[in-house]
């Protein structure tokens, strides 16, 4: 049986012998799931002050494989008092039974396409790991440092630059995606949005 392996650092690959599901992020069919979401935006062009950012999440599965699983999650209905309307590109994540691996191609429609019909092992870049379902993880790539947590039946993935540029996920067992975060610079330009339920 072939299946998916993820290489975490240069020296180490994680196999992934077969696949059942990851607690962190699963559906039972290809239905696409919504949740609302809210927190706060901010932008140079918005002013000192945060303002309240609203929005819905929907995951979906677009892919099943033997060994694994490709959700895509795209937010919409974005909504604030902002004159211009925030764009959040949407993310693709290849899930494993004890990873989340985002998918970073330029084409991912394409890539999942590809992906589902493979017969052999790929690995990943250390850099593009997004969830653990044990233990802990850190990877240094230039100046971005990521972690990865797990805190209770929660994941916590955060990646910075010492420019000021973030990116936070949090994924909640049983339930998925409970928060998501970006900012470029010091405060330059960013959002926080945090699950507040489903539907």
């Amino acid at each position: 049986m072939n299946c998916w392996r993820l290489a975490i650092a240069t020296s180490a690959v994680f196999p992934v012998l077969c696949y059942s599901a990851n607690p962190l992020l699963d559906a039972p069919n290809d239905q696409p799931v919504s949740a609302k979401f809210r927190g706060t935006e901010w932008s140079e062009d918005i002013g000192e002050r945060d303002i309240p950012l609203t929005a819905r999440a929907v995951t979906t599965r677009i892919a099943k494989m033997q060994c694994g699983e490709v959700f895509k999650i795209v937010f919409i209905d974005l909504k604030s008092g902002a004159e211009k309307q925030r764009e959040v590109r949407p993310e693709y994540f290849v899930v494993t039974s004890n990873r989340i691996v985002l998918l970073n191609e330029e084409d991912n429609d394409t890539a999942t396409r590809k992906i589902s019909a493979m017969d052999k092992s790929t690995q990943f870049e250390p850099n593009d790991i997004y969830g653990i379902t044990s233990g802990s993880f850190e990877h240094q790539e230039g100046e971005w440092k990521t972690t990865i947590k797990l805190k209770g039946d929660l994941c916590v993935y955060e990646a910075s630059h010492s420019s000021g540029h973030f990116k936070k996920v949090v994924w909640k067992k049983g339930v998925g995606l409970v928060e998501y975060a970006s900012g470029y610079g010091a405060h330059a330009d960013g959002y926080r949005l945090k699950r507040i339920t489903n539907r």
